[in-house]
């Protein structure tokens, strides 16, 4: 069966494609309703699993270009004033996370679980501030191996996969407003798209409010890099900078300012990169192997785990008490 796998993630991609956008055909807009970020998301994990990576170069390529465009076409349906209305609120616990997940990381990682000092930074990294490019940021910077990168990138991929699926259940469980959830989702869960996949999934208040600030978050990654220079004695490491932030910070000054009187711009902009968002899920998933999987070992997997349950838990009783 194997040797259909290619034509069996065309074909699930076409479909995907079909049914994201048919809300904008004519007599097509019912079948869009069943695709929503967790169900692509579970797609494109059972298709690894079960054909292993059909076009793995094609997955790594398409879920970072369509992240990144998606986030920056969803800034054209915020408004500045309201966004930094929603960020304001959850920006002093971020500061304050973000110091202390990096801290407790180590801890855990050097201290109980003796795991390498690489893979703890990257894992405290990446839960600390964006997942996925924060330890893409700070690998360069620490000169990671390669292993040390694939280990901490899977652990963080794991879990974000997790969060997208329990959070929203979580969430409506507890009766969060879609701020709380929104504060919550941007806090506690690791990637930009698993956090933006996660609120599209709660609610469109919790989705604007989660995407503000969890980029507000990923600026982070700029000073986090900086210090990690310091901390590791690299004096000619390069840092990577998430240039699409400044993107989709651009994308809600235009819409806040030019496109004010032509509120529908906006609007169809912010609609069709939601639908690449959820597009995107599906490549995530898709990009899971049976290697990752072995490759994350027990004790990483163990740290972040238990970091990520300390923010998660840390950050509910702060937003709700």
């Amino acid at each position: 069966m194997k040797q259909y796998s290619r034509h069996i993630y065309i074909a699930i991609t076409a479909i995907a494609v079909l049914c994201l956008f048919g809300a904008y055909i004519p007599g097509l807009q019912m079948i869009s309703c069943w695709c929503t970020p967790p169900v692509m998301l579970f797609i494109g994990l059972a298709y690894a699993l079960i054909f292993g990576q059909g076009f793995p170069a094609f997955n790594k390529k398409m879920s970072k270009m369509l992240l990144q465009y998606s986030v920056v076409g969803l800034g054209f349906g915020m408004n500045l004033y309201e966004s930094l209305a929603s960020g304001s609120k959850g920006m002093a616990f971020t500061i304050i996370s973000v110091v202390g997940t990096l801290a407790i990381g180590m801890f855990i990682g050097r201290k109980l679980l003796k795991t390498d000092r690489e893979t703890s930074y990257l894992i405290s990294s990446g839960t600390a501030i964006c997942g996925g490019s924060a330890i893409a940021a700070v690998g360069p910077v620490i000169k990671a191996k390669p292993e040390n990168m694939s280990v901490a990138l899977a652990v963080v991929f794991v879990l974000n996969a997790i969060a997208l699926f329990i959070f929203p259940s979580i969430g409506h469980w507890l009766g969060l407003t879609q701020q709380e959830f929104g504060t919550w989702a941007a806090i506690a869960i690791h990637d930009t798209s698993s956090v933006v996949g996660a609120g599209a999934a709660y609610g469109e208040e919790a989705l604007q409010i989660a995407t503000t600030i969890k980029l507000t978050r990923a600026l982070w990654i700029i000073p986090l890099a900086l210090v990690t220079s310091f901390i590791f004695k690299s004096k000619d490491s390069k840092i990577t900078i998430p240039w699409f932030i400044l993107y989709f910070i651009i994308a809600i000054l235009l819409n806040t300012f030019v496109l004010d009187s032509v509120p529908q711009v906006g609007t169809i902009i912010s609609g069709i990169a939601r639908r690449f968002l959820t597009l995107t899920m599906f490549f995530i998933g898709a990009s899971l192997s049976m290697d990752t999987i072995r490759a994350v070992g027990i004790k990483p997997l163990i740290l972040g785990i238990l970091l990520w349950v300390i923010i998660s838990i840390g950050s509910l009783l702060y937003i709700i008490l």
